[in-house]
């Protein structure tokens, strides 16, 4: 009786495996001319949809090996008395820090689903606590230039209170851009002296969103 149970078993299993491998196989006894015999086989492979943004110090090119790192990077901007007030916003003081240096950071966006919208968010203007004084973000500009790929990738300017949006457009689906963004600080006014913005305080962080379809 276990002796049966256990062929019955065999049996039954080998009944399944054909089908779960899906092969086929093909016997001809060369009774035709020519002879031939056929044999085939299905492939499949999924790719999920995903979108991966980084700007500053972080893992991930345009090249691959998106990872996520929770690093964030500060740029700061130092007048001297001597130095308050005399650029412009065309020509901006240079800031400092970034991955780069110099204010400047390495900014990629990679997805595989459409056109990407990019946008940046703030919570107010800078300001210096509980003195009450601001520098509004439109005296924060971002220039973008070329870093490895062809397409450079545009960044969203910086407004008070506000989200700015972005179009990246794909190309058969894909998006593949990347930037040295340069942050320069107008300067072109002479504001209240105090300490504006900081480390995630008086609303010095800056949100980058990108999102697909």
């Amino acid at each position: 009786m276990r002796t049966s149970t256990v062929f019955k078993a065999l049996l039954a299993v080998s009944a399944v495996t054909p089908l779960l491998c899906q092969a086929e196989s093909t016997f001809n006894n060369g009774g035709g001319s020519p002879a031939t015999a056929t044999a085939r086989v299905d492939f499949q492979i999924t790719i999920p949809k995903f979108v991966f943004l980084r700007v500053g110090n972080g893992t991930g090119t345009v090249a691959g090996g998106w990872a996520t790192q929770a690093l964030i990077d500060q740029i700061t901007w130092a007048p001297t008395a001597a130095q308050v007030g005399t650029n412009t916003l065309a020509a901006p003081m240079a800031g400092s820090g970034g991955d780069l240096g110099g204010g400047t950071e390495t900014a990629v966006v990679v997805a595989n689903n459409g056109n990407v919208s990019l946008s940046s968010t703030t919570l107010g203007a800078l300001n210096d606590g509980a003195a009450g004084d601001t520098i509004t973000y439109a005296k924060i500009v971002t220039t973008a230039s070329k870093n490895t790929t062809a397409t450079i990738l545009a960044a969203p300017a910086l407004a008070d209170a506000a989200t700015t949006t972005i179009t990246l457009t794909a190309v058969g689906k894909i998006v593949q851009q990347d930037a040295k963004w340069a942050y320069g600080y107008a300067n072109d006014f002479i504001p209240p002296a105090g300490t504006y913005g900081g480390v995630n305080a008086n609303n010095s962080r800056v949100t980058y969103t990108a999102s697909v379809p």
